[in-house]
């Protein structure tokens, strides 16, 4: 048994030693990106702005009094600001200076410049005109809208079947953006394919009050999309119609906000009841007021989906790149990526964007307002990853319906649905693929995201017993039925996946406890090291059995829990590996992730065969 612990440990560690992260990949892989200059530089930044997030709890008469030690003027953000903490200064002189006498304070979070976020360039519209493409579905349901047949997305991710799952009844969606024509008030108006839809109270972060409504057209545009009423013999139809949109206004009628309003509408948004959040807006450069406030949102159970940006370049563009985010990019009718569409190592999918090349036919159809006048409504077609992303965070909603008790469900269940573009599982332009709502659904209520795990460690188990000798080999059932044996096999493979519909309103210590056991072991890496874009390779490894195995020398007991979680991480790893996925960090290659996996499995294919081998006598 030595023999076959001292040998997988030269494997294990050498090959540990090939795949050393460095200094800026440890960072991501702890789960805060490290920060790429370049995106600084790009960053527009408002002259003389800085936002400080001060500790909860901290009030406008304590900052008031170290005003004069900073030489600036701060204030809430707004009313939301006294829960928050976040405050903006304007107009101050030496930025730099600034920030750097007000960080030394223990009270501050964060401090630094006020960035300006928008609506990603080259999303123009066009109405939408009578021509229609094929006709629906024969499959599944079809809406009696009359313009769905020119909704070519819609059944890309096919939605027709999905829709007889699931419309996401009960889940809130909320659209950060600028805004959604979703009453009549003043002088806007609701557009016509919204009436009937469900709503809760949002905010206007732009305007500080409780009226955000839509005066550009790219927010209600964005809602459309995953809410429009459905069957309703009027227009077109959305995604998740029986969801609950909350407005939340973000974006001024330029299309542009700051970083300081956008971090405090995804805490009230988290704080209000969303089930997720929608961000079709980037481009401002890193900000970590927001990216708190992701992870914020994140461990408070909601999904959050960003876009990955418009300027068809290799990088995507924040908030889509933080950790916690998914990031969306586009697809034209094709199916192929649309050639403005940002893409690279942080994206997690693609949805349709539309691409405007092949005729206004190939946009995404949705009713929305007339920027020139509010009160009218139009039906466009846009272009966009904006356009993309409200797909997925929809599809998000239909499976939150359907039981998904949190984001990592949800997203598993999302990258398992996927379609592949091509053979790898995970690549730069798609991630893990082309979104399919119905494959999602699937992988969710079948557990396609957990069950093939633990037959592949039972396939594997049948293999070690019988690569042993009639002597040295445990009975099949003995071993089985031994819980020090099928409990830790169980843990590495599918996880204690029923303990959130037991104990799913837990929070704090108890609630992370909850977290590790739903989750199989192996992607226990994302609680301790945060939610990352590629999975940690120490974690999707032999380590962790190897490790323990060390143990089982002295303490011969323990053999059959050892044994029975090596063939867990075994089954796990092999699943892995067969299913091409997943990417994993620190490689310099993504081609090397397969072969790791291979290897790791042998070497706990090892370990168990050590662990559940009788000792007979000489």
């Amino acid at each position: 048994m030595k023999r076959w612990i001292l040998a997988s440990a030269v494997v294990a560690l050498a090959m540990a030693a090939c795949t050393s992260p460095s200094e800026s990949e440890e960072t991501e892989a702890k789960g805060a990106p490290a920060v790429d200059t370049s995106r600084r530089v790009l960053a527009e930044e408002e002259p003389g702005g800085i936002v400080v997030d001060f500790k909860d709890g901290t009030t406008e008469a304590e900052f008031d009094a170290w005003e004069a030690d900073w030489g600036v003027d701060v204030e809430f953000n707004s009313v939301e600001g006294q829960r928050t903490g976040v405050t903006i200064a304007r107009g101050v002189g030496d930025v730099d200076a600034a920030l750097a006498r007000i960080l030394q304070h223990p009270a501050v979070e964060s401090a630094e410049p006020l960035r300006i976020y928008s609506v990603p360039p080259g999303e123009e519209a066009v109405l939408a005109l009578d021509s229609s493409l094929e006709e629906g579905s024969k499959d599944g349901f079809t809406p009696n809208d009359p313009d769905y047949p020119k909704q070519w997305n819609l059944r890309m991710i096919q939605m027709p079947s999905a829709w007889k799952e699931s419309r996401g009844k009960g889940v809130v969606v909320a659209v950060l953006d600028t805004g959604i024509a979703y009453e009549d008030y003043d002088d806007f108006k609701q557009v016509p394919d919204l009436k009937g839809a469900k709503f809760k109270t949002g905010y206007d972060f732009v305007n500080d009050d409780e009226h955000a409504n839509d005066d550009h057209g790219h927010g209600t545009h964005v809602a459309g999309t995953i809410a429009q009423v459905t069957n309703n013999g009027q227009g077109v139809a959305g995604v998740a119609f029986e969801a609950t949109l909350m407005p939340v206004k973000v974006l001024n009628h330029f299309g542009s906000g700051t970083s300081a309003d956008i971090a405090e509408a995804i805490r009230f948004a988290a704080d209000n009841g969303a089930n997720v959040i929608n961000m079709s807006l980037g481009g401002g450069g890193y900000s970590k007021v927001m990216a708190d406030a992701v992870e914020y949102a994140r461990k408070k159970g909601v999904t959050v989906v960003a876009a990955a940006g418009n300027a068809g370049r290799p990088r995507v563009e924040f908030p889509a790149a933080y950790p916690g985010a998914v990031a969306v990019s586009a697809v034209g009718p094709g199916s192929t990526r649309a050639p403005y569409s940002s893409y690279g190592k942080e994206l997690d999918i693609a949805a349709p964007g539309g691409d405007k090349r092949q005729g206004d036919a190939g946009g995404i159809l949705q009713n929305t307002i007339d920027p020139r006048d509010p009160s009218r409504s139009v039906y466009a077609a846009y272009q966009g990853t904006s356009m993309a992303t409200p797909h997925v965070a929809a599809v998000a909603a239909l499976l939150y319906a359907e039981g998904a008790s949190g984001p990592d469900e949800v997203e598993k269940a999302l990258y398992a649905g996927a379609k592949r573009m091509g053979e790898q599982a995970w690549t730069e332009e798609y991630g893990h693929g082309l979104l399919d709502a119905q494959a999602s659904l699937n992988a969710l209520g079948g557990g396609a995201t957990r069950w093939p795990s633990l037959w592949w460690a039972l396939a594997l188990l049948a293999l070690v017993l019988l690569t042993l000798r009639g002597r040295e080999r445990p009975g099949y059932l003995n071993v089985l039925v031994r819980p020090s044996f099928l409990v830790p096999l169980v843990l590495a493979t599918v996880g204690v996946f029923f303990a959130r519909s037991w104990f799913g309103g837990a929070s704090g210590v108890a609630g992370e406890v909850l977290d590790a056991a739903y989750l199989p072991i192996p992607d226990w890496q994302r609680i301790i090291f945060g939610r990352g874009k590629l999975a940690n390779p120490l974690f999707y490894s032999s380590l962790i059995p190897l490790l323990l195995s060390f143990l089982a020398i002295k303490f011969q007991g323990i053999r059959p829990a050892i044994g029975g979680l090596a063939l867990g991480f075994a089954g796990f790893l092999a699943y892995a590996a067969w299913s091409k996925a997943p990417a994993l960090a620190w490689m310099p290659f993504h081609f090397l992730a397969l072969p790791w996996l291979v290897i790791n499995t042998f070497i706990c294919l090892f370990l168990a065969r050590a662990m559940l081998r009788k000792e007979t006598a000489a």
